[in-house]
């Protein structure tokens, strides 16, 4: 399969925020795409840059993404990098681009002096679980909460 990752254009936020969508049923979460055009414009294309995006393109249309940030640890008393989403349409899993998508996340740490990466997955979504341990991921267990 020939694809593309490259980084998330201006004119790719329709087909983003549609892959947003699909991630979050996929996910068994709520998501309402209302307001999300305007706001991931300027969080992806304002200065400073809030948000890191790539987009997987086959056959000139948008079939997965990977978004990430740049945070800062306490505990480790450094920088790392939080990413906040992977996302594959079915039909693209397991055809080794998400591997390449960590492969790249994990030059971007190394440009960035060895910073670690940080995810999370739910834990029902044992495919992406089984997939992150075979790549050698690390785990630990937490609740997480929002308000």
């Amino acid at each position: 399969m020939d694809y593309l990752i490259r980084d998330c254009e201006l004119r790719d936020l329709p087909a983003l925020i549609k892959l947003c969508t699909n991630h979050a049923e996929y996910e068994r979460a709520e998501y309402d795409p209302s307001g999300k055009l305007e706001r991931l414009k300027v969080a992806l294309f304002s200065e400073p840059k809030v948000l890191n995006c790539w987009v997987v393109e086959i056959n000139d249309q948008l079939s997965g993404y990977c978004s990430f940030t740049f945070d800062y640890s306490t505990w480790n008393a450094s920088r790392f990098i939080y990413m906040d989403c992977l996302f594959l349409e079915p039909e693209c899993r397991n055809k080794g681009i998400g591997e390449e998508i960590i492969k790249r996340l994990k030059q971007v740490a190394m440009d960035n002096g060895g910073i670690k990466i940080q995810w999370q997955t739910p834990s029902f979504n044992e495919r992406a679980i089984k997939f992150y341990r075979r790549i050698g991921a690390s785990e630990k267990e937490k609740v997480r909460f929002y308000l």
